[in-house]
């Protein structure tokens, strides 16, 4: 699997209230989380996030007292697939990053490590197993053009050239051209092949560290930011045209998990 490297191969959603989170995500996007924990007994309580179309964009982690304690938040982490996660860890930590959970299988699942890029961003390393019955079976949690999949991936950073150096060198990826964003700075979009996978950006100073984004495809971006307020969350921004003619915005859950969206305006 080692054409895989540097695709985005899943993505988890850690919420203090996964009833209430997923009222909100199936009125938002229209995802479904898996009626039982996937976990083995006295697990965490780990559910699939299922798409309408039967597949999977992702889990949901829900978050104990003792991990909240601990310094875990709801939020939204990416998993990016390397043949070789422990030298994929190490090379991040000589470059000075930390690895909080360090190199470990999963039965069943693949091997995965939780890292810190040296910026100070969290980001999850894997090198999945696929099904047994299956064994070219590829991820498709990220499509950069369906609804109920992650379409854009969005690096804000305090580095941006130390940033797409390390990535570019671990993820075989190149960033390739750039969108003038005024006083923000430069936004330098990220291409895996021939697909635009996403962009990295200087840090805004509403955001407190370096942080990975992700944003969600949806049917009907004007429904989706109505469902937001009905549902208990909140717009941390206008919805705006972006390049190609739809529009995005991005949102946070009603737990506090921040989630960008986009798709095209019906009305």
């Amino acid at each position: 699997m080692t054409e895989d490297r540097g695709a985005f191969v899943w993505y988890e959603l850690m919420t203090t209230d996964r009833a209430a989170a997923a009222a909100f995500y199936r009125s938002v996007i229209g995802w479904t989380f898996g009626d039982t924990s996937s976990s083995p007994p006295g697990g965490p309580d780990y559910r699939m996030i299922q798409r309408t179309d039967g597949g999977l964009t992702g889990g949901v982690l829900t978050l104990t007292d003792a991990m909240c304690e601990g310094g875990a938040r709801p939020g939204w982490l990416g998993y990016i697939h390397h043949p070789d996660v422990d030298g994929a860890v190490a090379r991040i930590v000589d470059a000075g990053g930390a690895a909080h959970i360090a190199p470990h299988d999963m039965e069943g699942v693949g091997r995965i490590a939780l890292v810190e890029d040296p910026q100070g961003a969290p980001i999850y390393i894997m090198n999945p197993t696929p099904p047994p019955d299956r064994p070219d079976a590829k991820s498709d949690a990220f499509d950069h053009e369906k609804a109920q999949h992650v379409r854009w991936n969005e690096l804000q950073t305090t580095d941006c050239d130390a940033a797409i150096a390390l990535y570019t060198e671990l993820f075989g990826w190149e960033q390739k051209d750039s969108m003038p964003m005024g006083e923000l700075g430069e936004y330098r979009f990220i291409h895996r092949g021939e697909t635009m996978i996403g962009a990295i950006m200087p840090k805004t100073p509403a955001v407190p560290q370096s942080v990975w984004s992700y944003y969600v495809g949806v049917d009907d971006i004007d429904r989706a930011a109505r469902a937001v307020i009905d549902g208990g969350g909140r717009l941390l921004d206008e919805i705006m045209e972006i390049p190609g003619g739809e529009f995005a915005v991005q949102c946070m859950d009603p737990q506090g998990a921040t989630i960008g969206l986009v798709g095209p305006r019906r009305n």
